[in-house]
């Protein structure tokens, strides 16, 4: 758990496809303060970085655009085949990640004493990352539903959807350390009502906490 502070501070994670970005909006409508790694992590892939270089390094001029920017599709062709590369990448990407979301919550408690963080990261148990949170939020799917948005949404082939999938971790393991669960099979709308009992609930929490320490 990371130093003790009244914000509570909450990880959201869930397997590629599972509606985790849907449920963060929804968070963050509510009023929660959401922290995207996903979004860190694209940052940390443009030019000038030092991770730009890292990783460039390590895979070749061969994953740059005309630009010379990383494009993600190439990229991740190379790390959704071989667990090899992909562990090269987020032994570059992870750390970094992982300093700027502790800067981010560090800027959020200095401007505001109360209230709910939300770190929204796939591969949050996957690094063990999730320990640093004091509550677990895992959001899952069918693995029917996430093959059809993979296809629809990033234009991949069935296998190429699998494939991505079945680089994850199982998402049974990942419900099996959550604190709360999200369903997204259903509507928009089913999806918002669970955010909604979530929020209200870690927020008579966080009243709790904040209460018990004054």
């Amino acid at each position: 758990m990371i130093l003790w502070a009244p914000m509570l501070h909450v990880g959201l994670t869930g397997n590629i496809a599972s509606g985790k970005s849907s449920a963060a909006l929804f968070f963050a409508e509510m009023g929660a303060h959401v922290i995207d790694a996903d979004q860190i992590g694209h940052s940390l892939l443009k030019s000038g970085t030092n991770a730009f270089g890292r990783i460039v390094d390590a895979f070749g001029s061969q994953i740059l655009s005309p630009g010379g920017e990383i494009d993600r599709k190439i990229l991740g062709r190379f790390v959704f085949s071989d667990a090899n590369q992909r562990a090269v990448l987020n032994s570059i990407l992870h750390p970094a990640i992982k300093a700027e979301i502790l800067r981010r919550i560090e800027i959020l408690e200095q401007s505001s004493p109360r209230g709910i963080i939300i770190v929204d990261a796939a591969l949050m148990v996957e690094t063990g990352g999730y320990s640093m949170y004091d509550y677990l939020v895992v959001v899952a799917c069918t693995p029917s539903l996430q093959v059809s948005r993979l296809i629809s949404r990033d234009g991949l082939t069935e296998a190429e959807a699998r494939a991505r999938m079945a680089s994850q971790m199982p998402i049974e393991e990942k419900l099996k350390l959550a604190d709360y669960t999200i369903d997204t099979s259903g509507t928009m709308g089913q999806t918002r009502a669970q955010v909604e009992t979530i929020y209200k609930d870690l927020l008579n929490r966080e009243r709790r906490i904040a209460d018990s320490k004054q």
